[in-house]
């Protein structure tokens, strides 16, 4: 049996391993701190879709929302706000052009890049047809891809009605296989490519409150970031915790965690999460997909001249 002394010296032991735990954890390893988790909008549509994921008050998560509107700065719904223009007017410096607005992108590539510095996770959402979306995210997705650890890109695709818009988006989604520093991430299966179609809702609901339509998109990308981020550096921080005070290396990491620089792991337990487009089928809906919307746009005629979803 231990003597007196012995014990105490055991306690003190004990509670220096603790104390270094506390202190060595907090320094080395921190969510979001050191494990930093980054979600970057850009564009208009993309702002708001972002707005309705930061309402769901995801833990750890930084926001940055993109554009080339100058009322970006009034978004204080993000942490930060990247204005790419001049600043002297009110109206949008790339005037709805993807060619103007790459060129302000262009010219912005070092603060496109500052963005990502010391991003462990990053999640980029673009809407395409438009201006910035498509002209700036070629641009931000080479800087992500090159800073990040690992990558998740989602495009919002417009509706079929939206005619010109929708073939602009077409092409932009072409030309991300152009774009090295991106399809080498996903050649490592660090980056994952998701397109949101807006015109995979339609059979659910032929009108749709664009409201909606944000929430249904926000729904599926913070399904995304918590089950494939947040979730399993949770677990891992938690084992790393029982390691340090039990002295064992054992289960350091979690069944079914991958480290960064590697692709998300699924959820467990339970069926991994997927990232799919909602499908047309409507008896295998994505959770959270529109059922019962609102009639209040008809997706399947034409619109009126000048009518912007994006």
């Amino acid at each position: 049996m231990p003597q007196a002394g012995e014990r105490g010296t055991q306690d003190e032991r004990d509670a220096t391993r603790t104390d270094s735990f506390e202190v060595g954890l907090g320094e080395s390893l921190r969510l979001g701190h050191d494990l930093r988790f980054l979600l970057v909008c850009v564009g208009g549509g993309a702002a708001r879709i972002g707005a309705a994921v930061l309402r769901k008050e995801l833990r750890y998560v930084e926001s940055v929302a993109v554009n080339c509107d100058p009322r970006v700065q009034g978004l204080e719904a993000f942490d930060r706000r990247v204005y790419l223009g001049t600043g002297t007017g009110e109206l949008p410096d790339s005037l709805g052009s993807p060619h103007i607005a790459g060129q302000l992108a262009h010219a912005a590539e070092p603060a496109l890049e500052r963005i990502f510095d010391g991003a462990t996770f990053v999640t980029v959402v673009a809407t395409l047809g438009g201006g910035t979306g498509t002209g700036v995210l070629p641009y931000l997705l080479d800087a992500a891809a090159r800073a990040s650890e690992v990558l998740s890109v989602f495009v919002v695709k417009p509706f079929g009605a939206e005619g010109e818009r929708r073939a602009v988006a077409e092409r932009a989604m072409a030309r991300l296989h152009f774009l090295d520093s991106f399809v080498e991430k996903q050649q490592r299966n660090a980056a994952t490519l998701q397109v949101l179609d807006n015109d995979s809702l339609v059979p659910i609901a032929a009108r749709i409150p664009m409201a909606r339509l944000n929430d249904q998109w926000a729904t599926i990308i913070s399904t995304h970031i918590e089950h494939s981020f947040l979730l399993p550096a949770e677990a891992m921080l938690e084992a790393t915790r029982i390691a340090e005070l039990t002295g064992s290396d054992h289960g350091l990491v979690p069944s079914g965690y991958q480290a960064p620089g590697t692709a998300p792991p699924a959820p467990t337990p339970g069926p991994p999460v997927p990232l799919p487009l909602l499908s047309a089928d409507p008896a295998n809906r994505y959770p959270g997909a529109i059922e019962d919307a609102e009639l209040t746009f008809e997706v399947e005629r034409e619109l009126p001249p000048g009518r912007d979803l994006a």
